[in-house]
Order: structure tokens, then sequence, then C-alpha cells
């Protein structure tokens, strides 16, 4: 018997409810608190009970929006995590191709290697991290020669050495998603366009680039999201933001205003914010690989 055309339609639906239903009741409901506890005065008070909560309406926003140093943060956060993104892109895409061109032995203990990085634990990374950097026993700074030079007291320093930290625990992902993906380009094609005399760069960028894109969009979608909210290194690595918060980043920052300020509205604030941009960043990168699907 052949199912109608309703059932067919019905039926990829069907086959997502377990995953949606436990996706929803993880994170449909936090969310919800999430939106709802940015609308009210929440503090310390109304967490001890000493004062009653109040609907504050766009009241926190106004705050937040109002306060200069999270524009300061958020423009911080964007470029950061644009850097982090663009790095951990290339290393991953860079080591993927590179898998394909060595022999079995070196592939698996590259890949172990990999592997090894992406299972270490943010807080463990980042603690060797900053052994490594250290200025008084780290060996960079003696293979350098740079002495006793401290990176984590200047910003820009400080930011570097977080986002090495942060694409080598990212990169792995990156190089074994990519990695499936050429494995599964037809041998031929690669051959045709190295026969007509493609480079390595001219083939991926002609070939391999827009034959992955769909794999290519959800690890540079997970890279975003990823890297957008950072928290662990930055509060490991910096001491919590660095010195007089010029390392800080939105996710440590909602931190300072919710915990150490006791400011939990304004931090659930900062939490929506930073979702909204996650979602429009999500929707307008997909929509232009859509868009330069049907082009080609």
């Amino acid at each position: 018997m052949t199912p109608s055309r309703g059932a067919g339609r019905w039926a990829p639906w069907l086959y997502l409810a377990p995953a949606l239903v436990l996706l929803g009741g993880l994170l449909v409901h936090p969310i919800c608190q999430l939106g709802l506890i940015s609308f009210l005065e929440y503090t310390q008070a109304q967490v001890s009970g000493g004062e009653p909560t109040s609907f504050q309406g766009l009241g926190n926003y106004t705050t937040l929006f109002a306060d200069e140093q999270f524009w300061q943060v958020l423009l911080a956060t964007v470029l950061f995590a644009a850097a982090c993104v663009v790095a951990t892109l290339a290393v991953g895409c860079a080591l993927a191709v590179l898998l394909t061109r060595v022999r079995a032995l070196p592939r698996l203990a590259l890949m172990l290697a990999a592997l090894g990085a992406w299972a270490t634990p943010a807080v463990t990374g980042s603690t060797v991290w900053l052994l490594l950097f250290d200025p008084d026993f780290g060996p960079v700074n003696r293979l350098l020669g740079l002495g006793d030079h401290s990176w984590t007291y200047g910003r820009f320093s400080a930011f570097f050495l977080v986002l090495l930290e942060v694409v080598w625990c990212s990169f792995p992902f990156v190089m074994v998603t990519v990695y499936a993906g050429i494995r599964a380009v037809p041998s031929e094609v690669l051959e045709a366009a190295a026969l007509d005399g493609a480079s390595q760069w001219r083939i991926w960028r002609s070939v391999l680039a827009p034959m992955l894109r769909p794999i290519l969009a959800i690890v540079t979608i997970q890279s975003v999201i990823w890297d957008f909210k950072v928290f662990t290194q930055i509060y490991v690595m910096t001491g919590g933001g660095g010195i007089a918060g010029q390392n800080l980043v939105l996710n440590v920052y909602a931190y300072q205003r919710a915990f150490s300020s006791s400011e939990y509205s304004l931090g659930s604030a900062i939490g929506v914010v930073m979702l909204l941009i996650l979602l429009a960043v999500t929707l307008v990168y997909l929509r232009l690989l859509r868009r330069q699907g049907e082009e080609w």
C-alpha cells in the first residue's frame, strides 16, 4: 500500500520527534526562564526573599544598552570570535587536506594528537597553556628569548594567547569533519583537476570548497557559536577578564554582572542579547549559503 503524500510529508518530523522533545525539555525551559528574569528586577534581595520581585519591562535592556562598557565588550567579543573562527577554519581545513596527502602512520599519529587536544577539558588545556607561556618557568619564553615577558599582562597578547588555546582545542572538529567530506569526493574529480594543471589551492577553492559547502556551513556555524560564547579560556587564562577588565568577553561580562555584582536580571539580559546575536548570524549565514547555492 503506497503511503499518502501527507503521511510522507510528516514522516521526517515523526522520526525527529524524540530528539525534539528531549531538546525542548533541555533548552526551551531554560531559555524561557532566562528571558523572564531579564524582564524582572532580580538581585540578591529578591533571591533571598528580602524584597518582592517586580516587573521592569525593558528597563534592564535600557540600562544595559546605556552602559558604555557593554558596547566595548561586545565589540571585543565580535572581533575575538571572528579571529578564532577564521584561524580555526584555516588550520582545520589545511590539516584535513594534509591528511589526504600523507601515509597511514603519520595520518594516524596526527589524528590521535588532534583528538587528544579535542578531548582535553577546557580548564586543563587553559592551565597547560598558561604554564607553557609562564614568564618565569615557561619554555616558550626561553625558546623565543623573551626573558620574563608576561603574555597575560597586555590586552592584545592576552587575547592572542587565548586565541591559540581556543584554536588548539577547536581545530580537530573542523579537521575530522572536513577530512570525512574530502574522502567522500570522487577521486576522479580531483584527478581530472590535477591533470588540467590546477594547483592544490586552486583545487581546494574551485573543486573541494563548493562540493563541501554543506559541511563547511556546519563547522562554521558551530565555530561561531563556540567562539562567541567562550568563557572558560578567558576566565582561567586572564584571571577573570584581565587587568581592569581589558580582556572581557560577553560571557565573562554576564557572569560578573550576575554573580559578582548579584545583578541576575542584567546578566540574563546579556544572555538574551547573545542568543539573539547568534540566531541572527546563523540565519544570515544560512541565507547567504542558500543564495550562493542557487547561483551555482
